[in-house]
């Protein structure tokens, strides 16, 4: 093999499980441009359709361990294949069922296939990347993985409006089948890669539950994510559709931006948080995202889409506090258990988008002003209003958890 191929290989080996990352991303976000096709469909209220979108969540969250270990055991070519057919299996599910038990079960199996699109990157980049790599080839994972984000909108919706939503289901289905065959026959292990097996056990994640002060950071970043998981994922086109009267095809473009500011965000706040500290600037997020959110709330009457835009880029930088949030978990636990304190980390946090998406849709029916359209029900911007208020209030509580951290950390250190 010439010495082109063997540089270009790991750089191959690493593309096809980024696919299905930047993959799961449009799965994520399909609900929130369907719906009012969605409540249509199966005749539910917002307090229903949030428990569906929370379906993918509880799914991604109870697969992180599992997965985790799936892959040590099995290894990324046979677990990756495998969630890719199962999710593009699920969509199918999901879209042609008129049962609702079957519609909650299609959506926590994309949920639980798409838990392995992180995970799966990551082991692909230990076995084809040198160890002081690491960190460069994940944050390039983020970067290019949120391409499927922005794709996941604006771009999807009109493929939605032209070609109509279940043909578009089909074909994204279609498309995780054929990855998952591709992934199959193409992904590799390196010649000289050594199998470690279940290396996440039961006693590692025991011992990481003993951790207070790891729990009450897992709540706090739980409380924090609602501008991304609740806000960004499902409930942002369809408020600025309301609140400002912006076609879904905008509404899904200014959402994009929030994922523009991620691929910033990252290493601006890395930066930050070695002169300042991880704590201090995981609180400012929190104030600053709670801000920025009361000012959309409040500003529908002299806000326009630049403005929006702006506001949406800066949110999306201040989301990146989780990167900030697994360095403080990775420092308040043995280096033996870094595995499984990053696992349970990310199941905590992808809780918070099925937290958010529940409480979102009851406040939704609890604040509805009784009109109907097409047997669905049909929310006024005071109801969407009053319903994303949580998102704000849960943020300042998830940074008031952290300042409490610091404060006792600092005291700690005093004496």
């Amino acid at each position: 093999m010439s010495s082109v191929r063997l540089k270009a290989l790991p750089w191959l080996m690493w593309s096809l499980p980024l696919a299905f990352f930047a993959y799961q991303f449009i799965l994520r976000l399909w609900p929130s441009l369907l719906m009012q096709q969605i409540m249509e469909q199966f005749s539910i209220e917002a307090t229903a359709f949030g428990f569906l979108s929370a379906m993918y969540y509880f799914g991604y969250a109870s697969m992180q361990i599992p997965v985790a270990i799936l892959l040590d055991r099995y290894g990324a070519k046979l677990i990756i294949a495998l969630c890719a057919i199962l999710c593009g299996l699920s969509i199918f599910l999901f879209t042609f069922t008129n049962q609702w038990g079957l519609a909650l079960l299609g959506r926590f199996l994309i949920g639980a296939a798409s838990a392995v699109g992180f995970l799966g990157v990551s082991k692909a980049v230990s076995l084809w990347f040198p160890l002081n790599r690491y960190s460069t080839m994940i944050g390039l994972t983020f970067t290019f993985g949120l391409l499927g984000a922005l794709y996941g909108g604006k771009p999807v919706n009109y493929m939605i409006d032209t070609l109509g939503w279940q043909k578009v289901a089909s074909i994204i289905a279609l498309f995780g089948i054929a990855l998952g065959c591709f992934i199959f026959i193409f992904l590799k292990n390196p010649p000289t890669a050594k199998i470690h097996k279940n290396k996440i056990t039961l006693k590692d994640l025991q011992k990481t539950l003993k951790s207070p002060a790891l729990i009450w950071l897992a709540v706090a970043n739980l409380l924090m994510v609602g501008s991304l998981e609740g806000f960004a994922d499902v409930w942002g086109i369809n408020y600025l559709i309301s609140a400002y009267k912006l076609e879904k095809s905008q509404a899904a473009g200014l959402v994009s931006f929030i994922f523009i500011g991620m691929l910033f965000g990252g290493p601006l706040l890395a930066f930050l948080s070695t002169h300042w500290g991880v704590y201090k600037v995981i609180i400012l997020c929190s104030l600053g995202m709670a801000g920025l959110f009361i000012g959309m709330l409040l500003g529908t009457s002299t806000m326009n889409t630049f403005g929006l835009s702006a506001l949406f880029f800066c949110i999306g930088i201040l989301s990146c506090y989780q990167v900030l949030v697994f360095t403080a978990g990775s420092n308040l636990m043995p280096a033996a258990l870094l595995g499984v304190t990053v696992a349970f980390l990310n199941c905590i946090n992808m809780l918070g988008g099925s937290f958010f998406h529940t409480i979102i849709g009851f406040f939704m029916d609890l604040f509805w002003s009784g009109d109907m359209a097409n047997g669905a029900r049909v929310y006024t911007t005071q109801s969407y209003a009053y319903s994303l208020l949580t998102i704000p209030v849960c943020s300042i509580f998830g940074g008031s958890i952290v300042y409490g951290m610091q404060k006792l950390k600092s005291s700690a250190l005093t004496t």
